[in-house]
């Protein structure tokens, strides 16, 4: 009997980690359109696959699944290993940034694409929150992050801003958008992932360190977090 009673709990936490890894990874696809459709920058990975998806002729969203498969490459040197949420990750992104642009049209009033760009990046740190608290794994993009950081002991800071800036630099020099949009990003999605890690956590999950994170916490509200 008590098996029995305490199976349906445990099918009952998978449920919600299955619905909160897969609604946040579909916001997070829809916030990286929105990004695109507002038209005043996007956050770094998304620059870089802008810039190759304009010289390659695929679309973003198509560039955005092959560079996830391909970082996912570079974590069997790093000893890193993919779950679930990896290999959604890397999948529904793509899939769903596409079907976003495609439904959204193009706009062109300042004054509609500057909500547009905070409602985006609002959307994006809820995913967040929602995708990295259901612990199925991290991106492709984190788990490079966390796994360099392992690798050569160097703090996750300085390990994410190299990466970070690389990717910038590189997906400008290949035409991808930077603007107000990058920066806005990249001062909100700290303290808004935050705040959605806190309202999403998960009770009833054994506090651990977090591999979907960008370094070594028991906490997921302060998973990426500068340290």
């Amino acid at each position: 009997m008590s098996i029995t009673k305490e199976a349906g709990p445990r099918r009952g936490l998978l449920a919600r980690r299955l619905v909160q890894l897969y609604t946040g990874l579909t916001l997070y696809g829809v916030s990286m359109g929105l990004m695109v459709r507002a038209g005043l920058g996007l956050e770094p990975w998304s620059v870089l696959n802008q810039g190759i998806s304009r010289h390659t002729g695929l679309s973003i969203g198509t560039v955005t699944i092959v560079s996830g498969a391909l970082i996912l490459l570079l974590w069997i040197p790093l000893r890193q290993r993919p779950g679930l949420g990896t290999v959604s990750n890397v999948v529904l992104l793509g899939l769903v940034m596409d079907l976003t642009i495609t439904l959204v049209p193009e706009l062109h009033a300042l004054g509609a694409r500057i909500p547009l760009l905070a409602f985006a990046v609002l959307l994006n740190g809820a995913a967040t929150g929602l995708y990295i608290s259901a612990r199925f794994g991290p991106g492709p993009r984190d788990g490079l992050m966390t796994g360099l950081h392992l690798r050569t002991g160097r703090p996750v800071r300085l390990v994410r801003t190299c990466i970070e800036v690389t990717v910038l630099a590189v997906g400008f020099l290949l035409g991808g958008s930077i603007g107000a949009g990058t920066v806005v990003y990249a001062l909100a999605i700290g303290p808004l992932a935050q705040l959605f890690l806190r309202l999403f956590a998960i009770k009833g999950l054994p506090e651990q360190p977090s591999r979907v994170v960008a370094r070594h916490v028991t906490s997921p509200e302060r998973a990426i977090l500068p340290e």
